[in-house]
């Protein structure tokens, strides 16, 4: 199945029913669906044509949710981009993909603008609003196309052909392009929905943005299962996002570590103060297991998975909620019709307890890197069977005797110091048992004794602690060569575009204050 037949089909089996919701707007199935077709006729008619690229470079709100079918719909590639991208990195995108269009807001023309002086291409540019009377040369009136007849665009397409080319964050180097086939986005939506057991009855506020794929993904899934799904720009004000899920009756509310931080420094906060909440889901980086019981104390009737991801396969594990009392420290097993496996650099299969990357082997892998051989090369390697490519994740892990899966960190994360190997993961998870932190990120620091010393950024919900304190509670939970040597108190940890704690923004703010 394509991707856009989410919509379609969706449309066709209860039209009536409330899509979407954003700023300030409802849409129903039918309308959503036709408004995505009329958007649809337009690209086609400002020459979108089946496997093109086009970016959509837009806040969360209903036009990036229109402008992400009619993409589709017209058989081209969407390639969500973060509204705060900046002028030479969506140039390089641009480039490197060969956009043949650009779907926009007003605010962000300038951006636009700029980029296309850079990287000079011919393309179709759509934006919501202009500044002024007269628009830019080569930029249609989103509205206009909007406005458009509606006429079914035969593009001939299947399943096999890319639905999505999501952008990484570029924490390393220029960004890359994850390739994703309507097939891989279908199998991907079928496994996660089947584990949350989610219902067209689910309403879903998501407040990630869209260019962020755990955040793109709430909109498929819920227009898959015909569910309603409620988009907001950010997480900045949490008490409107909390009256919004009052307003709407949200069952389904996804996290990341950071939201998550910010509600538990909440003081004002009464357990069951959202009991709409069926689930909420946590994944970008682990919850500390103290998170974790914080949560369930705030929110009883919700059922929280705690689970893992990376965009190049969108969801590896999840812990059945169950699971949560036993293995807090889990991210569990692997999700529905994946394998999930740990191998030691000869790719070997390691014994429970034994740390050793993990692979991925499911019909959600992706296609490999846009135009990038040898990036595709480390990560997708020879499988199990002549016929199949399998993921190494670059992630280290373990096993218990029972195979759940417990994440170590990254490869090229780990700390060498005193002639021992740190996870940094093991030392912020005892950073963030301390009920007056709020944040953590642990890294490593050149030392000319120790090799590497361990330092640890943290921002305080207590701002009597001190550094001796926070040394001494670790010194009580940790080997005394995983003790940080270095504690560095900030208002809010480096992130990158999608809200998740960049480890490498934290090494270079550190060393340049050196």
């Amino acid at each position: 199945m394509r991707v856009e037949e989410f919509l379609h089909n969706s449309a066709r089996i209860n039209g009536a029913k409330t899509a979407l919701v954003a700023g300030g707007k409802r849409f129903t199935y039918a309308e959503f669906d036709a408004a995505a077709a009329r958007l649809a006729s337009s690209l086609a008619a400002g020459g979108i044509v089946r496997g093109d690229r086009v970016l959509v470079f837009m806040n969360n709100c209903w036009e990036a949710a229109v402008s992400l079918f009619a993409i589709l719909k017209a058989g081209a590639t969407a390639v969500p981009v973060n509204p705060s991208t900046k002028a030479d990195k969506l140039a390089y995108m641009i480039g490197n993909c060969e956009a043949a269009g650009i779907l926009t807001q007003g605010k962000l023309l300038p951006v636009v603008s700029e980029a296309r002086t850079i990287e000079p291409r011919p393309l179709f540019v759509a934006s919501t609003k202009f500044r002024g009377t007269n628009p830019a040369e080569g930029i249609a009136d989103f509205e206009t196309c909007l406005a458009a007849t509606e006429s079914s665009v035969k593009h001939q397409g299947i399943d096999v052909d890319l639905a999505l080319l999501i952008y990484t964050s570029g924490s390393t180097g220029r960004p890359k392009g994850v390739m994703m086939t309507h097939r891989n986005v279908e199998a991907a939506a079928t496994s996660i929905t089947t584990y949350l057991e989610n219902t067209a009855d689910d309403i879903i506020l998501n407040v990630l943005p869209l260019a962020f794929d755990y955040g793109l993904y709430q909109l498929l899934m819920a227009v898959k299962l015909g569910a309603t799904i409620v988009l907001e720009a950010s997480f900045a004000f949490p008490q409107a996002i909390f009256d919004r899920i009052r307003e709407e009756n949200v069952t389904g509310f996804p996290l990341v570590p950071t939201m998550a931080a910010m509600i538990l420094q909440m003081r004002d906060l009464e357990p069951d103060f959202l009991p709409s909440l069926r689930y909420i889901t946590n994944t970008a980086a682990a919850l500390p297991p103290s998170h974790i019981a914080r949560l369930r104390e705030l929110f009883p009737r919700a059922t929280v998975y705690s689970m893992y991801g990376l965009t190049e396969c969108k969801r590896c594990t999840y812990l059945p909620p169950a699971e949560l009392d036993c293995r807090p420290g889990s991210v569990g097993i692997a999700i529905p019709n994946t394998e999930a496996f740990v191998v030691d650099d000869n790719g070997q299969r390691v014994a429970p307890g034994v740390s050793g990357e993990l692979v991925i082997r499911g019909p959600h892998v992706m296609q490999g890197y846009w135009r990038n051989d040898e990036a595709t090369s480390k990560m997708l390697r020879p499988g199990p069977n002549p016929w199949e490519k399998v993921l190494y994740t670059g992630d280290l892990f373990r096993t218990d005797d029972e195979g759940f899966l417990y994440f170590v960190g990254r490869k090229d994360d780990i700390i060498k110091t005193r002639g021992e190997k740190v996870a940094p993961k093991e030392v912020e998870t005892v950073l963030h048992s301390h009920p007056g932190i709020a944040e953590a990120v642990v890294i490593g620091l050149p030392d000319p004794v120790l090799g590497q010393a361990i330092a640890a950024i943290v921002v305080l919900s207590d701002p009597a602690l001190t550094e001796r304190d926070i040394i001494k509670h670790c010194a009580a939970h940790l080997e005394d060569f995983m003790v940080p040597r270095l504690i560095e108190f900030r208002d809010e940890l480096p992130k990158t575009d999608t809200g998740k704690v960049s480890r490498r923004l934290a090494a270079e703010t550190l060393e340049a204050a050196e």
